[in-house]
């Protein structure tokens, strides 16, 4: 006669009971590890962060030693005086504001919408046979040298700006009081249009990249159901994917924000390096922050000329962290917001 096995019912109250009391084997008991490295590694993480926000202060600090000079002779009326002349040593950041901010602004205005259109299209639209070799394309473009761009803008953006593009928009607009005055300037391809195109393309592999990214991690049943419900390809993206996004795609944006203000190289190839503000032209030649700074800085003088660089350093400085403030208050304002319309 086949041998049975003993067979145990549970009812749900015994199996409430522990191992022990039950009849069954109790797994061996583990050691307490001791405190210490977990101790460490908090440690070491703290010490990350009060080290990060140690050398913010230091360059924050030093930014204020070194500018003093300059705060001292010109205050805050530095950030309106346009005049910049080491000779007579007098100096005004006017004109270094006013082109770091219009390049940029030029970038972004031309960079989001191509960044936005790249991640929809990777994201939604992009056959899988090319999502991959063009999504690793557009991130190649992020590691080309600055320099590369600015010499490829000089010597061949430039001369193809001011043939096919200055030149007709003057023939068309000559004359007309506004419009003329901001295409006027020598057709030499130089000026802010220039810097802010340049700069659009070196910030949209970052933008694109970040955004592809959000896009991706929005769950596809929330997708789905839109598109169940009839909803086309574009209101998928606008009532569904950005709302879910909106945090990334701010900080896509602020990121490609902070790339294009800080950006040097490219842009003293193709800005014109001219201290000078006649007119609103987006043809003259204009001056930014980090043109001057690259270009004077070695050969100013200790005293006021060095003095008033490092103060446009320090309104560089601050110029980033109004845009990182205002983004984080968009951000709160956003998250206040969701579900009024619902």
């Amino acid at each position: 006669m086949a041998a049975t096995l003993p067979v145990r019912l549970f009812s749900p109250a015994q199996d409430d009971l522990p191992l022990a009391d039950q009849g069954l084997p109790t797994p061996p008991l583990r050691e307490r590890r001791s405190a210490w490295p977990d101790r460490i590694f908090a440690g070491l993480a703290l010490a990350a962060a009060v080290l990060t926000l140690a050398l913010l202060a230091g360059i924050l600090i030093s930014l204020l030693v070194g500018a003093a000079p300059a705060i001292h002779e010109y205050g805050l009326g530095f950030l309106v005086r346009s005049e910049w002349d080491p000779v007579e040593n007098r100096y005004g950041g006017l004109v270094m504001v006013y082109g770091t901010l219009m390049s940029s602004f030029i970038a972004l205005l031309i960079a989001v919408p191509v960044s936005f259109g790249i991640a929809l299209f990777l994201t939604e639209l992009s056959p899988a046979w090319l999502k991959r070799p063009l999504g690793t394309a557009i991130e190649l473009l992020a590691a080309v040298p600055s320099i590369v761009y600015g010499m490829w803008g000089l010597l061949v953006f430039g001369p193809i700006l001011a043939r096919f593009v200055q030149a007709p928009l003057q023939a068309v607009f000559k004359g007309v009081p506004l419009l003329g005055s901001v295409v006027s300037g020598p057709p030499v391809g130089i000026g802010l249009l220039s810097a802010g195109i340049i700069l659009a393309i070196m910030i949209i592999p970052y933008i694109a990249a970040v955004m592809r990214d959000v896009f991706e991690v929005t769950p596809a049943l929330l997708k789905e159901s839109a598109y169940g419900l009839g909803a086309t390809t574009w209101e998928v993206m606008y009532r569904v994917v950005l709302p879910y996004t909106k945090a990334g795609v701010v900080g896509a944006i602020m990121l490609g924000l902070g790339r294009a203000l800080g950006e040097t190289m490219a842009v003293t190839f193709v800005i014109g390096n001219m201290n000078q503000l006649n007119s609103v032209s987006l043809f003259e030649a204009a001056n930014s922050i980090t043109s001057a700074l690259a270009n004077e800085f070695a050969e100013a003088g200790e005293g006021l000329h060095q003095a008033s660089l490092i103060y446009l350093g320090l309104v560089l400085f601050f110029i980033t962290f109004v845009v990182l403030a205002l983004s984080k208050l968009l951000l709160a304002q956003l998250r206040r917001g969701e579900g009024r319309r619902a």
